[in-house]
């Protein structure tokens, strides 16, 4: 996640709710708004089923009930070691969801009296996958390591191309993504109708299942709610903003004005619901997982109804997802990888193979013809520690089948760090004594104590004036800046900036027509972060191409001083709720004209504004007196980028 160097009111009020604790959020309405303006054929889909829905209801369909079974491919995409959750983990998950949806969560007793009678056993299971969809043995569990920390409700983790893991067929499976959201944002899920490569549900990292998970989420729960969305199941107020108007079209859930945080004292009346009031226990409210313990009768009938025949869910009825394919052997793993590699350590992983009950691990210097072996490893990794710096490693892997062993892989290799750096330029530690160092070579060199910066001068010509800066192998949390010494006054001029939090690499790209010998690629740690023994590597490059944003220089990319890229890809907005007017606050890095939108919740735009908005914090009213209340979504749009908030009218 980028930190911001200007601190917008967004951020403001984030430091406001972190202060109070971290409520729910849920990113299913912005997605689905989202699609809906993207695609709007969706629209009639998404009516179509709800008339499904009716129709399945109104004729009794329900009593004619399918046991349906999901089998469930949990995609994994992680940044580091904490983010890829262990096989446990992601099957107490599994466990959480078939006793949530079966009625046998062990909490189903705090469901107060007066709803005992409709609390529902939606006779939904799930399993994890066995044969994948090229009829292959499967754990039902992917993992990749990305170089992406943070991702958001725009579906990059679902595509392989932009960080994540591609959709399994979501006629057989219920896709599961899980990963590191940015925002605060616990999960999101894909409405029945949406587009199959996206389908399925996505989940933050740290609130899956129930070993080690973050509280006040860590029942698991997060990814029941987000299912319930994935079934058809509405937020149970309606999300009207508090005007009591709104529904969840289920038949037997209370009337209620807004949701519910953190764990209420029952009974809470709003919308002239009482005595019982609303029902923030059910899994469709926001409340603590602690809270949280049923869906209804009428919940029930709108997931059922998916599978009733011409349902938009039918499909995985018969998918063989959860039968074992027949016949074959334990494989062999493959997908071998290093990571977290130190001077002395490193995280050996490989992919899973069906039917694995364990793995045994052989590794050995390169140099050596002795192997050292581990045996019974139940996940799909292994840290190494003890290790040599600058040396090099082999290792293979065999999968245990029950009484059968696979043969070991191929063997792969790493190599640790180096002890030592090719940092011959201190002392560097301010712009006044930058040194020379060379363009278009990649060279190591330390931030050795917490006070250390590294100011590195170089220059462009007019042939090679386009610059690129590459700060890479961090073992520290280090940011990178570009500065130029003006010719008039001799001051340096900052130019731009790369700011990414942990170990992510930095990358900068800076086109421009000035030729200059003063440019200074600035290395420091954040908040005084340093390594004594482990090298960071820097590369400045020049190209008479533009370089993209991407860092490569194919295709056509517009010659600009400073990208126009709204800061952090963010904007501020208050008052939230909003009566009679609406300020929308814009960073901008240049100048570009913008275009800001209230949506409703169709995606049709109710309000919408067109400006050419200069560097820096700017303003913009938006009338909202005539809104009807309700929840709306606020769209910043500048070209191809675009970010997108939950705004509530409330009069």
């Amino acid at each position: 996640m980028i930190r911001n160097i200007l601190l917008s009111i967004s951020t403001l009020l984030l430091f406001a709710v972190t202060l109070q604790g971290q409520q729910r959020s849920c990113g299913a309405n912005e997605v689905l708004a989202r699609q809906l303006l993207e695609n709007p054929e969706m629209q009639q889909i998404m009516k179509d089923i709800e008339r499904h829905t009716d129709d399945f209801i109104h004729s009794g369909g329900v009593q004619d009930r399918v046991q349906v079974t999901i089998p469930v491919v949990v995609h994994v995409v992680y940044f580091n070691t904490t983010q890829n959750l262990s096989d446990d983990k992601i099957l107490s998950q599994i466990d959480v969801l078939n006793a949530d949806f079966r009625r046998l969560n062990a909490d189903a007793s705090n469901t107060p009296g007066v709803w005992q009678s409709i609390a529902a056993d939606c006779e939904i299971n799930f399993c994890m996958a066995t044969q994948d969809p090229n009829g292959n043995a499967t754990t039902g569990i992917q993992r990749r390591q990305t170089t992406v920390n943070g991702f958001s409700t725009n579906d990059n983790m679902k595509f392989f191309s932009t960080g994540g893991l591609d959709a399994w067929d979501s006629g057989k499976y219920l896709n599961l993504w899980v990963c590191n959201l940015s925002g605060g944002l616990l999960g999101y899920a894909q409405f029945p109708g949406g587009p199959a490569s996206t389908d399925g549900v996505v989940c933050d990292y740290a609130y899956f299942g129930t070993i080690g998970s973050t509280q006040p989420f860590h029942l698991g729960r997060t990814a029941t709610h987000e299912v319930g969305h994935w079934l058809n199941c509405y937020h149970i107020w309606g999300d009207d903003g508090t005007s009591c108007n709104g529904t969840d079209s289920a038949s037997d859930t209370p009337n209620q004005a807004d949701e519910n945080y953190g764990c209420p004292v029952f009974p809470v009346v709003s919308c002239s619901n009482g005595p019982n009031g609303d029902m923030f226990m059910n899994y469709m409210d926001y409340t603590d997982d602690a809270c949280m313990n049923l869906f209804t009768n009428g919940q029930k009938s709108r997931m059922q109804a998916l599978f009733n025949a011409g349902g938009a869910r039918a499909s995985l009825l018969t998918s063989p997802g959860c039968q074992p394919p027949s016949g074959g052997s334990c494989g062999t793993p493959s997908g071998l990888n290093a990571s977290s590699i130190t001077q002395t350590s490193a995280t050996l992983g490989w992919s899973a193979v069906g039917g694995a009950t364990s793995y045994n691990l052989q590794w050995k210097l390169s140099s050596s013809g002795t192997w050292t072996t581990v045996t019974g490893i139940t996940g799909t990794s292994h840290p190494l520690s003890g290790l040599t710096a600058g040396t090099t490693y082999n290792y293979q892997v065999q999968a245990v089948c029950g009484g059968t062993s696979s043969t070991y892989s191929s063997a792969a290799s790493f190599t640790t760090t180096s002890g030592s750096c090719a940092d011959q330029y201190e002392t560097n530690n301010s712009l006044s004594t930058a040194k020379v160092v060379p363009v278009n070579t990649a060279f190591t060199a330390k931030i050795a104590t917490s006070t250390d910066k590294d100011y590195n001068k170089f220059s462009n010509t007019s042939a090679t004036r386009n610059i690129k800066i590459e700060l890479t192998t961090l073992p520290a949390d280090y940011d990178l800046r570009l500065y130029r010494k003006n010719t008039n006054n001799n001051n340096y001029t900052l130019l731009a900036s790369s700011l990414n939090a942990g170990t992510a690499s930095e990358l900068i790209t800076y086109n421009t027509t000035t030729v200059s010998s003063n440019y200074v690629a600035y290395v420091f740690g954040y908040n005084g972060a340093f390594s004594a023994s482990q090298c960071y590597t820097l590369k400045v490059s020049l190209s008479a191409s533009n370089w993209r944003t991407d860092g490569s220089t194919d295709g056509a990319s517009e010659e600009v001083e400073i990208p126009v890229v709204f800061e952090n890809a963010a904007f501020g907005m208050f008052p939230n709720p909003a009566t009679s007017e609406l300020t929308v606050e814009v960073p901008m890095e240049a100048e570009a004209d913008v275009a800001v939108s209230i949506l409703d919740m169709s995606g049709k735009a109710t309000v919408q504004q067109h400006r050419n908005m200069a560097k820096g914090d700017n303003r913009m009213t938006l009338d909202v007196s005539q809104l009807p209340n309700g929840v709306y979504f606020v769209q910043v749009r500048n070209g191809e980028l675009s970010h997108t908030r939950k705004l509530v009218v409330n009069k």
